[in-house]
């Protein structure tokens, strides 16, 4: 094995410090304060609090194959590279990005080492997993599923489009949220006052409330608010005091929160959902006007409008999808100030729909039930009848075509026969979807 392969199995070092432990200052921020242990680890506790399974599997050594999915900046790396000190197995770490399948085969080759020799288990860390090819995912698969890889793998991307579903149903899917302000508050906190790895030596002091500032600027990214915290710092002198101000002057860009009482972007932003959800337009209006106000990013008020549009509105108006998609296009085209009268104009009228919120009532309980139940196979008579030999399988046989029937529709079963009695979609008398509910019931009487 090459030199450079070996690497690849390097005993893990804290991330503020090289291989011989010394502390690195001119490293990033960011990188020089990633916790080291659950102690100092912020955020995510639902996945590794205190008595949580994943917790309690890692500090007794017993780490499962799994995925971590979530946005830049929220600990997936970070909770990884602690796995790595943490664990008797051996470590080896891989980006998609920059590695093939030559180096995945001298893990293996690694990993039969350490296990036949040492009875030792190999733990494989593929950050950016999502830009693995299907071919490099399947050179895997074996490996994973008898035990010879642990796969620790981490992605911004939803491992349900991106990971392949036979390597998918053997790892566990660890789901990684946006860190709240709060929390991002107190990581910016520990950084000033660290001075090994920190600000601590500049002495600098900074009230919460202009933390929050950095933190809302960072929209739940750890890294980013370290970065934003680190450019501040630069340009003052030791002893110095972070201001609003100085913020502004040092990031060339306006600082103004979300009102005088420090309502912060999430929530600002579910006031404004709700208030299109509760058909209330004038508080729509105000909250949108808060967001514009504090510089927020249209595009990202635009797809809130677009999501509540089917959420909460959904079949009673179907044109209010029409409207807010047509408002996100828009604002893209026009830009701003011009653009708040489009989202105003979709803001007010998905706030002045008739609601229902049947269709995602209905594709929740869906994926419940393909999440949770086995469904059984597509019924033959649905499968695709159109390449060379699903005749010979059944495929096709029996399918009725609705527009040969008056009325274009004639009852046949399409449910898999494991599901034929679910009920997903429950129709609203509110607005159109009265009217679909009418149709549906004339169609299947028994279900409608």
């Amino acid at each position: 094995m090459s030199e450079e392969s070996m690497d690849l199995f390097a005993e893990p070092v804290s991330a503020s410090s090289g291989a011989d432990g010394a502390v690195r200052p001119f490293e990033p921020l960011a990188r020089r304060m990633r916790p080291r242990n659950f102690q100092e680890f912020i955020g995510q506790w639902d996945t590794v609090g205190q008595g949580r399974f994943l917790r309690q599997m890692i500090e007794k050594d017993q780490i499962p194959s799994m995925v971590f999915f979530g946005p830049p900046g929220t600990g997936k790396t970070t909770l990884a590279q602690m796995i790595a000190g943490m664990t008797g197995c051996t470590f080896c770490k891989l980006n998609a990005v920059s590695s093939g399948i030559q180096e995945i085969r001298q893990i293996v080759k690694k990993a039969d080492e350490e296990r036949r020799y040492y009875q030792r288990r190999t733990i494989v860390f593929i950050d950016e997993i999502h830009r693995f090819s299907k071919s490099q995912q399947d050179v895997l698969l074996p490996y994973v599923e008898d035990g010879r890889l642990v796969l620790i793998g981490a992605t911004t991307e939803n491992p349900y489009f991106e990971v392949n579903h036979a390597l998918l149903s053997r790892v566990r899917v660890i789901p990684f949220h946006q860190l709240e302000d709060g929390e991002l508050v107190q990581i910016l906190r520990r950084a000033l006052s660290d001075e090994e790895r920190g600000l601590g030596e500049q002495h600098l002091s900074a009230e919460d409330e202009v933390l929050l500032i950095l933190a809302q600027m960072a929209a739940g990214d750890a890294r980013m608010a370290l970065n934003l915290l680190e450019g501040v710092a630069a340009l003052l002198p030791d002893g110095g005091v972070i201001t609003a101000e100085r913020i502004q002057e040092v990031l060339g860009q306006r600082v103004q929160r979300y009102d005088k009482k420090g309502d912060n972007h999430y929530d600002t932003v579910s006031a404004f959902i709700k208030s299109m959800r509760g058909s209330d337009p004038d508080a729509a209006l105000h909250y949108l006007a808060r967001m514009l106000a504090a510089g927020e990013d249209v595009k990202f008020i635009a797809r809130r409008i677009v999501i509540c549009a089917s959420e909460d509105v959904g079949n009673a108006d179907p044109m209010a999808l029409v409207v807010a998609m047509n408002a996100a296009q828009a604002v893209q085209f026009v830009g701003m100030p011009e653009a708040r009268i489009t989202l105003g104009q979709a803001a007010t009228y998905v706030a002045s729909a008739p609601k229902s919120n049947a269709a995602y009532l209905g594709i929740q309980a869906a994926m419940q039930d393909v999440q949770t139940k086995n469904c059984g196979g597509i019924p033959l008579h649905l499968r695709d009848s159109h390449y060379k030999g699903a005749a010979s399988l059944g495929h096709g046989k029996g399918y009725r075509y609705p527009h040969d029937y008056p009325g274009h529709f004639t009852p046949q079963g399409y449910l898999p026969e494991a599901l034929k009695h679910a009920r997903y979609y429950h129709p609203s008398e509110n607005g159109a979807e009265k009217r679909l509910g009418e149709y549906l019931h004339r169609c299947w009487p028994d279900r409608f």
